[in-house]
């Protein structure tokens, strides 16, 4: 039987996080991402591969109160210091370290500019990875915020976010005036994609500087639908849909931990297996499911599912 090859009209854009010395920065290295102009891993096709999917490491400015104790257990009293969890996750192995600014929830700690301001620059002198920084997931608070931070990142070409439909106008002005990149984040559905991606160019930014956050959904939550819109979204862009040719990132971590799976007791179910285990496994096959879809950068939690997951991509990569 004749094998059918087929030949993409369009690619993803590739889009560098991080600046050097040399850039401007004070970053060791800069990580690409994107670049695609086939299907994920199907060397059989002509067109590229693209970058490899990278893999970031979650960080609060403040400690998780609700992480489960498995997790905890993994980082110690670092968890206590924004500053020795940073340098911990360059230990752990990952590509970028993403620093959530959760101290300024109104809920929480309710931290001012100035307070989020301080940690930004304080792991930017003590860590050399490229810089992922999101806000605290309130949009009012977040759009007070992100201009001051922004600038206090400036020449680091950071990936902040998040721009929604609600403060897209805000987080595009911050990341046009610190020269970052902008993560774009709708619900689950193509068309809101897509959107938001026009509305965010109509402000003059490049459609080459956005990364696109379909909302991520945790293994057996949601994680076959997103499955299927970061398919379609990667299938739109070889199809040469420039609005929706842009790399895509997905936040494992913060969707895994909320899994009944990862912090039911043992005593009450267990059929389960081992808590820590557990909450190592779901992740790192709710990643593994994300990189074969298209995803480009994984933002996680588990140290012990990070190894797993660049074994996973590197012995992807080499087929």
């Amino acid at each position: 039987m004749e094998q059918v090859i087929e030949k993409w009209p369009g690619k993803v854009y590739e889009l560098a996080i991080g600046a050097t010395k040399e850039e401007g920065g004070t970053r060791s290295k800069k990580v690409k991402i994107g670049g695609g102009s086939t299907l994920p891993f199907l060397s059989s096709e002509p067109g590229s591969a693209g970058n490899p999917p990278v893999v970031a490491l979650e960080v609060w400015d403040t400690e998780p109160a609700d992480w489960p104790d498995a997790l905890k257990s993994e980082y110690g009293d670092v968890l206590k210091n924004p500053v020795q969890w940073a340098k911990k996750c360059e230990e752990f192995g990952a590509d970028l370290i993403c620093l959530k600014l959760e101290s300024a929830n109104p809920d929480g700690k309710n931290a001012s500019a100035a307070d989020v301001v301080k940690s930004v620059k304080d792991i930017i002198s003590a860590t050399s990875l490229p810089l992922i920084i999101i806000g605290c997931s309130n949009n009012e608070k977040d759009s007070s915020i992100i201009m001051d931070v922004a600038h206090a990142a400036k020449g680091e070409n950071c990936l902040i976010g998040m721009a929604v439909k609600e403060n897209y106008k805000t987080f595009t002005a911050a990341a046009q005036s610190g020269g970052h990149s902008l993560i774009a984040e709708t619900p689950l559905d193509i068309n809101l994609e897509k959107q938001l991606n026009i509305l965010i160019t109509d402000e003059g930014f490049g459609l080459d500087k956005i990364v696109i956050h379909p909302t991520t959904g945790g293994l057996g939550y949601g994680f076959e639908y997103c499955y299927t819109i970061i398919e379609r979204t990667r299938l739109a862009a070889l199809g040469n849909d420039k609005m929706m040719s842009q790399p895509i990132i997905t936040f494992v971590g913060q969707e895994t931990i909320k899994t009944k799976e990862c912090k039911a007791d043992e005593k009450e179910k267990p059929e389960w297996g081992e808590l820590k285990k557990r909450g190592t496994l779901w992740e790192v096959t709710t990643a593994s499911g994300y990189i074969q879809s298209g995803c480009d950068v994984l933002v996680m939690n588990y140290p012990s599912a990070v190894k797993e997951v660049k074994n996973y991509i590197n012995k992807l990569v080499k087929k």
